[in-house]
């Protein structure tokens, strides 16, 4: 069974660490903020400027002006800080976020991304992507394995304009999780329930398939 928004969400929670400064996409990768360990101190940041972010708001907590840079309404920690956007951007391309979480319509195994067109269709745009992912080493992707019509998103070229050029070295599908090296797919965990045959049917790039591969657990 694919892994649902949650699960995948809990799946990269894992690889937060104590004290990082982590910037989280719109989509998908928003959800992270609500499953990060008990005692772990994350410092989640937002491009419109804002370092501190908490878990989504209640119905009671919901304050209009506090906003993401995907105009969700947020929270903020104890501590959280609130600046302009500039010295956003500033913390962004000088390296000081020591994790990434971005969404994807494509990846390919050059670890290319493309994530911000999609010619003939209205989306939201390229926001503070391009930035994140020239300014970051550790960028993890979260996204669908395939589309809705069963069309792979991990490819050998990717087909849509690029947000950024051999960036990426990790994703997380609703399928599995592969890592990117020396121009290949290398899948190293796969979702409860589903078969290796799957992703290898759905993975149009080159996949490299170690004999045992593991299931993910929660």
């Amino acid at each position: 069974m694919a892994l649902s928004r949650e699960q995948m969400a809990m799946r990269v929670a894992r690889e937060l660490q104590d004290g990082y400064y982590v910037n989280l996409g719109i989509g998908i990768p928003t959800l992270v903020a609500n499953y990060i360990p008990d005692g772990m101190e994350v410092m989640l940041q937002s491009e419109n400027g804002l370092l501190g972010m908490g878990q989504f708001p209640t119905e009671d907590e919901i304050d209009a002006d506090m906003i993401n840079a995907g105009k969700q309404t947020v929270t903020a920690i104890t501590g959280a800080s609130i600046f302009s956007s500039a010295e956003s951007f500033a913390m962004i391309r000088g390296g000081h976020v020591d994790l990434t979480v971005l969404g994807a319509f494509e990846v390919d195994v050059e670890g290319n991304i493309a994530s911000y067109m999609i010619p003939g269709k209205l989306v939201k745009g390229m926001g503070g992507a391009m930035d994140l992912v020239a300014g970051a080493d550790n960028i993890f992707v979260l996204m669908t394995h395939a589309s809705k019509h069963g069309e792979s998103k991990l490819l050998t070229k990717c087909t849509l304009p690029l947000t950024g050029a051999g960036c990426i070295k990790k994703v997380l599908t609703d399928l599995a999780y592969l890592e990117i090296e020396d121009g290949k797919f290398h899948l190293k965990e796969r979702a409860p329930g589903v078969s290796v045959e799957e992703i290898i049917e759905k993975t149009a790039g080159e996949l490299v398939v170690p004999a045992e591969v593991p299931e993910m657990t929660f």
